[in-house]
């Protein structure tokens, strides 16, 4: 939930309640209610100026991370892929080379 990721980045940041509301420009009550999953539908202004605060993004905090879920794509991994693609290896190559990889790794 929301509140919850708010509630840990801010304490990942060491900050009190108080000071992310004051530097974010909103109510500390609402905050901390919104941390306590009293609130749980937060404005999307709140959020952006929380998100400012905390130097995330509003899709950072607003998305709901699965455990196991992949990361995103990092500016390497794009690069990576953009190579192949313009190698002209086809998706077809690539999920055969996945398949391939996998059965080797199971293997060992």
């Amino acid at each position: 939930m929301i509140g919850e990721k708010i509630k840990s980045l801010r304490t990942d940041k060491k900050m009190s309640i108080s000071e992310l509301a004051e530097k974010a420009g909103v109510a500390k009550s609402y905050l901390s209610s919104i941390e306590r999953n009293i609130q749980i539908n937060p404005s999307i202004q709140f959020i952006e100026k929380i998100s400012k605060v905390l130097g995330v993004s509003v899709n950072e905090l607003i998305r709901d991370k699965k455990k196991n879920e992949p990361e995103e794509l990092d500016e390497e991994w794009l690069k990576i892929v953009q190579e192949a693609m313009e190698s002209g290896v086809t998706k077809e190559q690539f999920k055969e080379y996945l398949e391939f990889n996998k059965w080797r790794s199971n293997r060992r």
